[in-house]
């Protein structure tokens, strides 16, 4: 056997590489050709000859010679190389970094479009699974952009948020807070998330009509009380169909804070002439512009969601619609322990600092 590789003298591997191909030999799902590679550089760099590294691993000497090829090449990033030869053509590592600028200035939503890149600039050529690879190791992960609110101004929703909690760090006995919102259901399945066999090929059914739930709806988060109206058309009407509902639930409150968002219909000339009453106990706290996630209804209507839509089919609407009508007179009252952690106040201001915007 030709064991003369000749090219590393023991000691050859920096601190830093000594220590990430230690931690590597630790992770409990590193590849096991990964985990050889790595061995056979450490023992190389303790003094063990190639003869007793080529026997204790049980490889040859042309694949030994290969697996030091790659480290002069790629550095320790060598041991998750795939199907790696010095003639098969790999990025060197100026081509890794000119790659990495690349790819965090124009992200890129496919493999597909990665390697297409790779060839035409580096005129190298990677399998799907190699460039996979490639660009776990190069720090990148598949992952969705969170959608922000950019248009939202984030010192108003400092002030918001301030201006709530000193509400109700004051409430008293005779004030009642709720927030309010319109939801819109449509009379259709939502595929969710769930554990299923792997041999499984998840499915749902798919309506073919268009018909949704219109419910205006408030939550007050002290007691879970949740008033709605089901009309036809959210609008002025229902607007102050909803706060009567309020007046007459809370009759014996002085004041009925509200907060909802700005859509026309709260602003209606109507709606503000009903609100000029001398007895109207409602007082509107107006949400900041753009700002639903300061909205606490906002949750309860994905909870809503996940009772009701997520992974359900109703064939008929009226099924659909007494569903969540269900939902809105008995689950909320019989349930709302279950779910308060998740409906609640607990509010941040959403800023773009620290983001990338790539849309």
């Amino acid at each position: 056997m030709d064991t003369n590789i000749g090219m590393y003298e023991s000691g050859f591997l920096a601190a830093s590489d000594r220590r990430y191909l230690r931690r590597y030999m630790d992770r409990r799902k590193a590849h096991g050709l990964s985990v050889r590679r790595a061995n056979a550089l450490l023992a190389l760099d303790k003094g063990r000859s190639a003869s007793d590294v080529c026997d204790f691993l049980e490889i040859g000497a042309t694949t030994l010679r290969g697996w030091l090829l790659a480290y002069k090449e790629h550095g320790v990033g060598c041991v998750e190389l795939q199907g790696y030869s010095a003639r098969s053509g790999h990025l060197d590592n100026a081509q890794e970094r000119s790659l990495t600028q690349h790819l965090r200035a124009h992200p890129m939503g496919s493999t597909n479009e990665v390697r297409d890149y790779i060839r035409r600039t580096y005129g190298q050529y990677y399998s799907r699974s190699g460039c996979i690879k490639l660009l776990h190791r190069l720090g990148f992960e598949h992952k969705k952009p969170e959608r922000l609110p950019t248009q939202a101004d984030e010192q108003a929703q400092r002030d918001f948020i301030a201006g709530y909690q000193r509400l109700c760090a004051t409430l008293t006995e005779d004030e009642v807070v709720y927030f309010g919102d319109a939801a819109h259901p449509d009379h259709q399945v939502r595929p969710a998330h769930g554990w299923f066999h792997k041999d499984d090929k998840p499915a749902v059914s798919a309506n073919s009509g268009r018909k949704r739930v219109n419910i205006h709806g408030a939550v007050c988060l002290d007691n879970f009380d949740c008033p709605f109206v089901n009309v036809d058309r959210v609008n002025a009407d229902s607007t102050i169909a909803l706060f009567q509902q309020l007046e007459a639930r809370n009759p014996h409150k002085h004041t009925i804070h509200i907060i909802p968002d700005n859509a026309k219909y709260h602003h209606a000339r109507k709606v503000r002439a009903w609100l000029e009453r001398p007895d109207c106990k409602i007082n509107i706290i107006w949400l900041p512009p753009y700002a639903p996630h300061l909205n606490s209804i906002e949750r309860l209507w994905g909870v809503m969601h996940k009772y009701v839509t997520h992974n359900k089919f109703y064939k008929s609407y009226a099924d659909f619609a007494d569903a969540i009508l269900l939902f809105l007179r008995t689950t909320i009252p019989k349930h709302w322990k279950s779910f308060r952690d998740t409906v609640t106040d607990n509010f941040r201001v959403i800023s773009t600092q620290g983001c990338k915007i790539v849309a």
